[in-house]
């Protein structure tokens, strides 16, 4: 990728993160990025391309801590490995997730963009599935699916209400339910 798309593509989390869905222009990418006029129109040449363009990022940086996080042998590790992903998404990744979250809403009136977000929470699913497999889950897609509403319903209450309660003993009932 190159390292102007990336520019792009960081200013656009950035303005999401910031200024909500309205402040997500070609224009004001190419001014947060200090780039040229129309660079932004260069890569992604529609808003519907923008927006799908930022989706696929926002799932290519977070797929990274995921896939170590999520590799986990015991209901413990697993319990650890979310709590320490649900602080580097609302701590050290705050803007990454909150881009992410304008776009969920987003995704409400636009097919393309719901396709997109869903086809990445598919990937970022995948591991948790075959690590509850391992761990005797009688329905792995089913507790992951409830252990991924449970870890997302946190990280909206972390990221909107500036919640910050401890997830351990949420995701530790959560879990050990899966895993019932």
């Amino acid at each position: 990728m190159t390292p102007i798309r990336v520019r792009v593509l960081e200013a656009a989390i950035d303005l999401l993160a910031t200024g909500g869905l309205r402040a997500l222009t070609h224009v004001r990418i190419d001014e947060r990025a200090d780039l040229p006029k129309g660079s932004t129109s260069n890569y992604f040449r529609t808003r519907a391309a923008l927006l799908i363009g930022v989706s696929e990022w926002i799932v290519e940086q977070e797929l990274r801590p995921v896939r170590v996080a999520f590799s986990p042998r015991s209901p413990a590790e697993l319990i650890d490995a979310m709590c320490t992903l649900l602080e580097v998404t609302t701590h050290e990744n705050r803007d990454l997730t909150t881009a992410r979250l304008v776009l969920f809403m987003e995704a409400n009136h636009n097919a393309e963009l719901r396709e997109a977000l869903s086809r990445g929470r598919a990937a970022l699913g995948e591991g948790i599935v075959s690590a509850l497999a391992e761990m005797g889950a009688r329905d792995p897609q089913a507790a992951t699916e409830a252990i991924a509403a449970c870890f997302e319903g946190l990280l909206l209450h972390r990221i909107a209400r500036h919640d910050s309660t401890d997830p351990r003993p949420i995701f530790e009932t959560v879990v050990m339910g899966a895993l019932a």
